[in-house]
């Protein structure tokens, strides 16, 4: 059933309505929505981006009496027009569940003791202080996620970097973009999207690479329906692993077997040069041609080290490459046809259509991440497609700031918020900023998130503050992770909202403003700041993790760093922030101007957003004096790649015959902490499940409902079949929805990555099944 805008909205909200209905109600701590008493009835408006997801929906509260009350779609954003997803118009529910923290904690004699946050922070510094002196300063860490706001980052990252010396900062996103940032370096040598959502509005093809983007970016994909229903021009194929809602929508859906999108992407670019459909006059002026290594591992083994080194190929040497990815070759591989795979090519190398590709988490969960990023940027490469209203290679993000505080800020161990500490000139930028001596920041990066989280169990890193992210249920072969945190010697601090499996194995429990309970900006997937007010107040002792951090700070002495009041201290950052990307390449918006606007997209320059980078005509940063200017290679030139199909770290055998792949369902955001609070997505999708083919679950003899045991070389989950679901895996393939606490997929799951971006593979390991 082809599905359009008004049925497919129509379709989700029923899906929600009927699940309720049927759930059973909710425990203790989840789903709980007191009604209010002698509420005033007044409701003032106030705008925000929505918290949940990359997208940036703009939204407004409604507050009575002190209290976030409603939630609608902010008809001036022009992100999603006034429209929003069930998680954006039921979010400021999850403010309020019962179980929120709202005190600090202390573990005494081995159980958690309320204490004051002020006992708390001294506590902190004092671990922080002591750590160091006993066993450097490298033995310290933070963790933070895409869910920080740009300021809990920036401060996060000037504490840690700059003041106590150590890059022992990484982020969660860490582990859902990192390989969207390595290849947008190694392609174009700097990061971030060169198009924007506008881009839907001018597209005839969209290809959506292994992203079930009707659940996870749902207001993109309502867009991508509705200019499909208002022009006649439109089509959209989907290109995944298993059948999902955006197959159902799609007009055409074309499944891959795992890991061999980097066949097919060679593949599509054999077919434009056979058949000349090369756009050789954007070849010849704004491209060059390379190729790195080979054979480069998976990263399973502690202190893996991996480094890549580009040579240039000329173009026939690339054409000899590509000989290997016929179709017919690819077919045999990839299980698509040379038909469908010749398909795909023609609608990329018609010169009539434009084309915009979308990707997330398929591509980018991948020991080859980086690589498939490369092979999708030569596609649209070769054929010019790029840069333009429609011609669009787009990386979305799943997280609210995973760009903004993670990207631009960079909470990364190698990064600083302009460049890398490796570059001696960086250090400088970031010393005189920070008003920091220059050999306080190391040029040596440390651990990125796998090996942060081996050191915590190895010992090397003794201490770890994690804020805004719930690593004890994210985390791939989490047990042996988890195991290393609670380990005697270990401190771990958590700042959160709820009670999570992190806050389990905390030393230290911090109560965490959430989202409009504090002044912040996040950044979206499409280059846009979002500033939004502290809106309501957060509860009890609760307090914004940056000026937690700030709070620590100045008990470590570092007050001349973080000099700022707390009216003023968010202002006062972003100014600060702001000195780091001064120029065309990178320019932000003054504070003032992110207050009055629902968001603006960078380069801000002489008042103006740029939605096309790299493109003269709407790039005030390009100087070559030709229409494309790739400034952030040396050559001016975007690079196509020569990347190879290499198979997954871990396949099928005989003893673990299936795929596993996870992921995340509409109703819940990441690990559920927030939206299982929310009762009308908690009621809708109540607990996990894992998707079975209903040809395997005959075999198995697995009906609806029935336990199943998965289990892996790493450990094992026992959860509910569901068979003909919303999603179905083609045989020998699961699908497990990781944001369920009670089912912790990720004791299963593997922890190689790509060894470029470091960024793990969830979508592929091996497993087998049992009737429980």
């Amino acid at each position: 059933m082809k599905l359009n805008r008004r049925r497919f909205l129509k379709y989700a909200a029923a899906s929600s309505a009927v699940a309720t209905a049927g759930a059973l109600f909710p425990g203790a701590s989840f789903g709980s929505w007191q009604k209010l008493k002698n509420n005033s009835g007044i409701i003032s408006w106030q705008k925000a981006p929505c918290r949940f997801c990359g997208t940036g929906c703009g939204v407004l509260i409604g507050v009575s009496d002190g209290r976030a009350v409603a939630v609608k779609g902010d008809p001036n954003c022009s992100v999603n027009k006034g429209l929003c997803c069930m998680k954006g118009y039921h979010s400021v529910q999850a403010l309020y569940a019962k179980d929120r923290i709202t005190t600090a904690k202390i573990r005494k004699n081995g159980e958690m003791v309320e204490v004051p946050i002020k006992e708390a922070l001294d506590l902190i510094a004092d671990k922080i202080k002591k750590t160091m002196e006993k066993h450097g300063k490298d033995s310290v860490a933070i963790y933070g996620s895409g869910q920080w706001t740009i300021p809990d980052g920036y401060v996060a990252s000037k504490l840690f970097k700059g003041c106590l010396g150590t890059n022992n900062v990484e982020a969660n996103a860490r582990l859902c973009m990192a390989s969207a940032v390595t290849g947008f370096m190694t392609s174009f040598g700097i990061d971030e999207p060169m198009g924007c959502y506008e881009d839907m509005d001018h597209a005839n093809v969209f290809i959506t690479w292994g992203n079930n983007m009707a659940e996870m970016h749902p207001v993109l994909f309502s867009r991508m329906l509705a200019n499909r229903k208002r022009r006649n021009n439109v089509t959209i194929i989907d290109f995944a692993t298993r059948s999902t809602r955006t197959s159902q929508a799609a007009d055409k859906s074309i499944l891959f077997r795992p890991q061999t999108d980097l066949a097919v992407a060679n593949a599509i670019c054999y077919e434009i040069i056979k058949n000349d459909w090369v756009n050789w006059d954007f070849v010849n002026e704004h491209v060059s041609f390379h190729k790195g290594k080979t054979n480069i591992g998976y990263g399973t083994q502690d202190h893996f080290a991996f480094k890549d080194k580009a040579e240039s190929i000329d173009f026939e040497e690339y054409k000899r490459f590509l000989e290997d990815y016929t179709p017919e070759k690819v077919e045999k591989i990839s299980g698509v046809s040379a038909k469908n795979i010749k398909y795909m090519a023609a609608l990329y190398g018609d010169p009539d259509l434009k084309v915009t590709s979308f990707w997330c988490m398929g591509m980018n969960q991948h020991t080859r991440g980086t690589w498939i990023n490369n092979l999708v940027y030569n596609i649209h490469l070769l054929v010019g497609k790029i840069s333009t209203p429609g011609n669009s290679p787009f990386s979305l993000t799943g997280q609210p700031s995973a760009c903004g505080t993670v990207r631009e800020v960079g909470t990364l161990t190698h990064k600083l918020p302009h460049g890398v500490v490796m570059n001696e000139h960086h250090r400088k930028m970031a010393a005189e900023i920070w008003d920091v001596p220059l050999e306080n920041i190391d040029p040596k990066p440390t651990y990125h998130t796998v090996e942060m989280f081996r050191a915590l169990d190895r010992g090397d890193i003794k201490f770890i503050w994690i804020q805004v992210t719930n690593p004890m249920v994210t985390m791939p072969n989490l047990r042996r992770y988890r195991d290393g945190a609670l380990k005697d010697d270990r401190f771990v601090v958590v700042s959160d909202v709820y009670p999570t499996p992190t806050t389990d194995v905390a030393d230290v429990i911090l109560p965490a403003a959430m989202w409009v309970e504090q002044e912040g900006m996040f950044g979206n997937s499409e280059r846009r700041t979002q500033h939004f007010a502290e809106i309501v107040k957060p509860p009890g002792e609760a307090m914004s993790d940056t000026w937690q951090i700030i709070e620590v700070a100045r008990r470590l002495g570092f007050e001349k760093q973080f000099p700022w009041s707390q009216d003023e201290y968010i202002g006062k950052i972003w100014e600060e922030y702001r000195k780091f990307h001064a120029g065309p390449k990178h320019e932000m918006a003054p504070y003032t101007v992110l207050k009055k606007r629902s968001g603006v997209q960078w380069p801000f320059v002489d008042g103006k957003e740029t939605r096309w980078r790299f493109n003269a005509k709407y790039d005030p940063a390009c100087t070559n004096g030709k229409d494309f200017d790739f400034y952030g290679k040396k050559n001016h030139r975007a690079w196509i790649w020569a990347r190879p199909y290499e198979p997954a770290a871990e396949f099928p055998d005989g003893e673990y015959n299936f795929w596993l792949n996870t992921g995340r369902v509409i109703e819940h955001w990441h690990t559920g902490s927030m939206t299982r609070r929310i009762p009308v997505l908690h009621n809708a999708v109540p607990h996990s499940y894992v998707e079975i083919n209903p040809e395997d679950a005959a075999e198995l003899g697995v009906v609806n409902g029935e336990m199943v045991k998965i289990i892996s070389r790493r450990g094992e989950v026992t959860m509910p079949a569901s068979i003909r679901g919303r999603g179905v895996p083609p045989r020998g393939m699961v699908f497990v929805p990781f944001f369920d606490e009670s089912y912790l997929i990720n004791e299963v799951t593997l922890d190689a990555f790509c060894p470029i971006s470091k960024q793990p593979d969830y979508k592929k390991c091996a497993v087998r099944l049992e009737k429980a």
